[in-house]
């Protein structure tokens, strides 16, 4: 088989059938006018291919999808493009993340004889892997979604309190990211970058909190109390700064309310946390007054000097460390 038949081979195991219809043609055997069609993809995050043939039969079932949440008045409008920009962005993302963790497999496998090219290996593994995670893809979100509504029953009745909420924010910055990475090739790079974001996730998610997003030399990460996202801050102090590997770490903590939408979280505590990675010491965690007052036994504090800090003033960071000799019942 020639590169061609396989390249389209691969992309049928992706799509399930070969592209044969215009936006027009799909926007209407799907129920939608060609401008929501239009909007619909969009919202998904592909771009307007004009009168090109570029869709196939998958694509009007998604279209009818849509078509029939809208016509059912269930949901309305605005809510239904919403959850589908959520939808379009994580798929996106994690597409992405999929094919270049893939395609370290693919190369190891053609280097080790298992395959004669990278589009070989790559149409044997779409063969064996799609349908599996897939379906592991369909789990997580189930488990994730019902994890989310429980947050959401907890908070309150009204949408003030279930958008609105109180929680500890961190932010863990890699110190010296820029000199560091600019010593290193795209792999080595590569692998610096996943090796902290997957040990912060261990961390965070260990530790009962939550990671909200990593931006490649940062985490961001929520805890529900004060405690639990101090102890998750000096864990990941623990974890990163005793591999002779990896960059030191600083992390900052805040408290207080924080707006959840769009997958992420916004407010002054949001803020704080970060303008405090930028005041701390490699390997230290600095807090605010706030999450310091909220703290037991457990922890050892010391206020610092009030300093400036953009947007808040001058603020006296607080330096937190495990208490010697404490332990916890």
């Amino acid at each position: 088989m020639n590169r061609s038949d396989q390249h389209d081979r691969l992309v049928r195991l992706i799509f399930g059938a070969d592209a044969e219809l215009t936006a027009e043609e799909v926007a209407e055997r799907g129920g939608l006018s060609l401008e929501n069609g239009q909007r619909l993809w969009r919202a998904l995050g592909f771009p307007d291919v004009g009168e090109d043939v570029a869709y196939a039969d998958a694509d009007v079932q998604a279209v009818r999808l849509v078509a029939a949440a809208l016509h059912a008045d269930m949901l309305g409008e605005e809510t239904v493009f919403r959850m589908t920009r959520a939808m379009g962005t994580t798929m996106s993302r994690l597409a992405d993340w999929q094919v270049s963790t893939l395609v370290e497999q693919v190369d190891h496998d053609v280097a080790a004889g298992k395959a004669e090219s990278r589009l070989d290996r790559a149409v044997e593994l779409a063969q064996y892997s799609a349908p599996s995670f897939e379906s592991l893809m369909l789990y997580a979100w189930r488990r994730h979604l019902g994890a989310a509504v429980g947050r959401m029953e907890a908070l309150g009745p009204s949408d003030e309190e279930v958008l609105s909420t109180h929680l500890t924010v961190g932010f863990a910055d890699l110190s010296r990211f820029t000199t560091v990475s600019n010593g290193l090739d795209g792999l080595a790079l590569g692998n610096l970058v996943e090796d902290f974001e997957s040990r912060c996730t261990d961390v965070v998610t260990a530790g009962g909190g939550r990671v909200i997003k990593t931006l490649g030399d940062a985490v961001l990460f929520v805890a529900d109390t004060a405690p639990d996202g101090t102890r998750i801050a000096l864990g990941l102090v623990g974890q990163i700064a005793r591999r002779p590997d990896m960059p030191d770490i600083k992390v900052g903590l805040a408290t207080g309310s924080v707006l959840s939408r769009l997958g992420d979280v916004f407010g002054p505590p949001v803020n704080l946390a970060a303008r405090l990675t930028h005041v701390a010491r490699s390997n230290r965690v600095l807090v605010d007054e706030r999450t310091a007052a909220l703290l037991g036994d457990e922890f050892e504090t010391r206020v610092m000097p009030p300093r400036p800090l953009r947007g808040f003033g001058n603020v006296s960071p607080v330096t937190v460390s495990e208490r010697r000799g404490f332990r916890s019942r």
